[in-house]
């Protein structure tokens, strides 16, 4: 697989500063993948450089027209495939998207081009969706990180972006450890588990100690230990989310 990349079209460029930092900036320094951040703005004429308009059969706020976004999903996908990309997948950031969840995110991280549309006002021309939809090369999917409404679809990105950089190989120093965490652990049944409480030094603290088993160098006991806490730990989450 060539080297992943990651497009992200916003009129809040600046919004997307944290790209160059931490485990996502040290990937990239390395060479694991590309990234890179257009103003939607740029791809506008006139000097208003206007995104949005009215919409058609009346109602609050304003959509995104169809227009500037055409032209900035052509020129970058033209620019990954004079790097040799030939698929795109454009991520529509919308709450009536599919929602992400850690199976989409390992879906997400085998594409070798993501274009994220970050939505604002009302969101996006739905024609955009349609025409890129048919076209050549390029597949469409809208998402959703969860059922509440955001301001744009910047932070959502980032959400994204966090969860899928972080499993592309290289990128972790122990990839060992994408086994053990929320929504991968698995129990004999192959029910996603949420991991299990970790704990470090000092074995007590205000008057709260690290689980003995954690302590008794016993790897079985420890293991057993683990799956029994992540399956309560998950059970409590279920309880919390029922009522």
């Amino acid at each position: 697989m060539s080297t992943p990349r990651y497009d992200v079209i916003t009129i809040f460029p600046e919004y997307l500063s944290p790209l160059s930092l931490s485990l996502i900036g040290k990937a990239e320094e390395r060479g694991l993948l590309a990234t890179k951040v257009s103003d939607l703005r740029a791809f506008t004429s006139g000097v208003h450089k206007s995104v949005d308009d009215t919409p058609y059969g009346g109602g609050a706020g304003m959509v995104m027209s169809p227009v500037p976004w055409g032209e900035a999903i052509d020129v970058i996908a033209e620019e990954a495939e004079g790097e040799g990309l030939s698929t795109h997948t454009l991520i529509i950031l919308t709450p009536a998207g599919r929602r992400l969840d850690q199976a989409f995110a390992y879906e997400l991280a085998q594409k070798e081009h993501l274009i994220f549309a970050c939505g604002r006002y009302e969101g996006i021309d739905y024609r955009v969706t349609d025409h890129y939809s048919t076209r050549d090369h390029f597949e469409v999917i809208e998402v959703s990180i969860g059922d509440y409404v955001l301001g744009g679809g910047e932070v959502a990105t980032l959400v994204i972006l966090e969860a899928v950089i972080r499993l592309i190989p290289g990128v972790l120093g122990n990839a060992e450890s994408l086994k053990e965490e929320s929504h991968t652990l698995r129990d004999e049944s192959t029910e996603p588990l949420v991991e299990y409480p970790n704990f470090t030094k000092p074995p007590e603290w205000r008057g709260l100690e690290v689980p003995p088993e954690l302590l008794s160098g016993n790897h079985g006991l420890i293991a057993k230990w683990r799956v029994a806490a992540a399956k309560e730990r998950t059970e409590k989450l279920k309880d919390q989310t029922r009522e």
